[in-house]
């Protein structure tokens, strides 16, 4: 055999064909896997190990074994799943991750198609007009006392006169570069910036410590990474497609629900997962909106680190079951994600 000829150098370090690894090379490969999977696991591990540990087992530690070590004790998830009342935040958590990441993947994949299908161009004078009499509304509330129907209702009007008298026949416009830099921007611009003015906003309708501020909060903050991401993945689909559909009669909304989305529903899935950790994990925007009855899993970590210290046995319950959702949902969409993921990687 051909692989019989060749020195031991090459044997170990050569691979037969470009199917299979040299073993060197392939050792070395499980090597830094296993290595970096132990990176990954012993964290994970040791938190769940620490959540069946009391108060004497964490400080006299370090335990790694149970049942060897130390003996596990139900004592921490009675306290602070029962005891402790931690329902309450894990829903609201729940309804404002999976709410907002529902309603900003819906209105972010139409956003993004529309930005890649359709060229766009709105006139640099009516978003000036739009700036402007959004500035005067939210004076008119806060400073002047206006309510804010009257003051919407105003303002709205105002533009609309202004859109079909004045603004029309201004040259400048944006187009959808333009407009696709200003989406992002908003994810750019740090978040306490404009905590407060949301904090107002919301004081005025009525809305703080509810879970429709959280889910309308967060679906605006995460609304630009959705448009963001998703529009490489309507770009990589053929335009011959669509326009074969147009053809042959269907609108823009069937070719859209019918064509274009079964395409990128990889991609979409990776984009969901993505933007529902990070409303998951959000935790300015909640510590400003919420206080008792719309509190959210990262709020409560904080203020049990808070009062009562670092007790890391409780706060390793918390964490447990915080992160049991996310490996839960990346475990079942792990196909879709991988797909997703390389969507548009390769083009020629």
């Amino acid at each position: 055999m051909n692989g019989d000829r060749r020195s031991l150098r090459q044997r170990l370090f050569e691979p037969e064909s470009l199917e299979r690894q040299a073993p060197v090379p392939k050792f070395m490969t499980y090597v830094l896997l296993v290595f970096w999977s132990l990176v990954v696991l012993v964290p994970l591990y040791w938190v769940l190990i620490t959540s069946f540990k009391q108060s004497g087992d964490v400080d006299n530690g370090p335990f790694y074994i149970p049942f060897v070590d130390f003996t596990p004790s139900l004592h921490a998830w009675d306290f602070m799943l029962l005891q402790n009342n931690t329902l309450g935040p894990y829903i609201n958590s729940i309804v404002a991750a999976l709410g907002s990441t529902v309603v900003g993947v819906v209105v972010g994949a139409l956003a993004a198609y529309a930005l890649v299908r359709t060229r766009l161009e709105v006139k640099l004078a009516t978003v000036v007009t739009f700036l402007l009499l959004l500035a005067a509304t939210v004076a008119a509330v806060v400073t002047l006392g206006v309510p804010w129907p009257i003051a919407l209702g105003s303002a709205v009007v105002i533009f609309i006169l202004a859109v079909f008298t004045l603004t029309h026949r201004a040259r400048l416009a944006l187009g959808n570069r333009d407009i696709e830099f200003w989406i992002i921007s908003n994810r750019i611009m740090p978040p306490i910036v404009a905590v407060l003015p949301i904090y107002i906003m919301f004081q005025q309708l009525r809305l703080l410590d509810t879970q429709l501020a959280l889910v309308a909060t967060y679906a605006a903050v995460n609304l630009p990474i959705v448009v963001w991401l998703t529009r490489d993945f309507f770009a990589a689909i053929p335009v011959d497609l669509e326009e074969s559909a147009e053809i042959d009669g269907a609108s823009k909304f069937r070719v859209f629900f019918t064509i274009a989305l079964p395409l990128v529903r990889s991609g979409l899935v990776a984009t969901f997962l993505l933007v529902l950790i990070l409303a998951w994990n959000e935790y300015l925007l909640a510590l400003f909106l919420t206080n008792a009855n719309a509190q959210t899993m990262p709020v409560l970590v904080s203020a049990q680190n808070t009062t009562r210290g670092p007790q890391w046995w409780n706060m390793s319950v918390l964490i447990v079951v915080m992160i049991a959702p996310v490996v839960v949902i990346a475990t079942v969409l792990q196909k879709h994600i991988a797909r997703g993921l390389l969507v548009g990687a390769v083009k020629g």
